[in-house]
């Protein structure tokens, strides 16, 4: 192992099993002036980027019929938590294809979560 290895190996947190196609919601650290909040934001698992210290994972979400995505550093600091809602049946890796879809079009066939 080398000294990268050992380094990131401290950073590292504890998080939940997810997968792509999972519904997430993502408690995330927002600082305002001198105050610090916790904001939510849930929405589906399009992909994942894995790497030790430096996995991230793309969340999107459809607000006010605008579709958002945003990239979280998997082991950052400022991710409170992170709760996985419900499971999907999916077949890919990434899920970029939702993109184009929209309503029930975009629905994730639900899978069963083992107990």
């Amino acid at each position: 192992m080398g000294a990268i290895e050992t380094v990131e190996r401290a950073q590292l947190t504890e998080r939940p099993a997810m997968r792509t196609g999972d519904t997430v919601r993502v408690h995330v650290k927002v600082r305002e002036g001198d105050k610090e909040r916790i904001q939510v934001f849930e929405g589906i698992v399009i992909g994942q980027h894995r790497g030790s210290a430096r996995a991230t994972f793309t969340v999107r979400k459809v607000s006010f019929s605008q579709g958002v995505e945003r990239i979280f550093p998997l082991h950052s600091p400022i991710i409170d938590r992170i709760e996985v809602i419900r499971s999907a049946k999916v077949r890919r890796s990434k899920l970029y294809f939702l993109r184009k879809l929209k309503g029930k079009a975009a629905r994730m066939k639900e899978a069963r979560r083992p107990a």
